[in-house]
């Protein structure tokens, strides 16, 4: 007898191995959430991190877009000015071309 309350007293003092119901699915509940946070938590950072990466590229590739349109204008104005000065004299030489053509047959 003196050892069956021994061994009540040994398995109280045990943690219980056996969870009910109820425990198992509190603690699946628990972990789902967690996990859900810590999910949640990565997504965040990995945004963050993505954000900060996009903002520092990009604003290079706007640097580089605005030379290129400076570069661009700066061409287009320097082709009007020579068109503006030489102008006249173009069409004076395609004038001159046609109208002093000498065509030649093909020579086989």
């Amino acid at each position: 007898m003196a050892e069956r309350e021994a061994q009540k007293i040994v398995q109280q003092a045990r943690p219980s191995t056996h969870l009910t119901a109820l425990d198992r699915t509190k603690r699946v509940k628990d972990a789902r959430n967690e996990a859900q946070k810590e999910i949640d938590d990565y997504r965040n950072e990995k945004d963050a991190e993505y954000q900060k990466f996009e903002k520092e590229h990009s604003s290079g590739n706007q640097k580089a877009e605005e030379d290129a349109k400076k570069e661009t204008d700066a061409k287009i104005h320097e082709i009007e000015e020579i068109g503006k000065n030489s102008g006249s004299k173009v069409v004076d030489q395609l004038i001159e071309a046609v109208i002093s053509a000498h065509p030649e047959p093909p020579k086989k």
